[in-house]
């Protein structure tokens, strides 16, 4: 069971790195997505975002490919990184965050569902949808390693907004 949700939380772990690199870098002053008479996205979500989020997943995967070459964590990991694009898997991961969480913000501002507002489970969950759905034509995570991330991010979700909030690098704790 350990071996599980150790692997499991390895696997996703670009796609959270992704998920929380445009609360750490900040924001730029070009927000994405305006429309005329409202905006598609919260006002949080900006190119640096997007960037960052590529960037953040590069950097884990660059990590895990020295871990799995010098044979460190081996037991977790469940991509094969001398078989794979880092740079694509990093796109396909980063990207997949980050697009996952804009749709997530799009239908939330349609449903008026003010920026910084909580909607469970929707986003606890969007940024680990998108990278999947991204992955999904080169890699099909397991169905007990996907299960295992659906449980399993939440709670992180949570935790990781805690600290993001106790650090002043996030307005509210949720």
């Amino acid at each position: 069971m350990l071996e599980l949700i150790l692997s499991s939380v390895y696997l996703i772990f670009p796609a959270y790195v992704a998920n929380m690199c445009p609360v750490i870098f900040g924001k730029l002053n070009f927000p994405l997505g305006h429309s005329i008479n409202k905006r598609l996205f919260g006002a949080n979500k900006t190119y640096r975002g997007l960037y960052t989020g590529f960037l953040g997943a590069l950097l884990v995967l660059l990590l895990q490919q020295y871990l799995a070459k010098n044979n460190i964590l081996a037991d977790y990991t469940l991509l094969d990184y001398e078989q794979i694009s880092i740079p694509l898997y990093a796109a396909l991961f980063g990207f997949g965050a980050i697009i996952g969480d804009l749709i997530e913000s799009f239908f939330k501002r349609r449903i008026n569902i003010k920026p910084g507002r909580p909607w469970f489970p929707f986003d606890q969950l969007d940024f680990v949808i998108g990278a999947y759905l991204f992955l999904l034509p080169v890699y099909l995570i397991p169905w007990q390693n996907l299960l295992a991330i659906i449980i399993l991010t939440p709670a992180l979700h949570f935790l990781t907004n805690l600290i993001a909030y106790l650090l002043k690098l996030k307005k509210v704790w949720w």
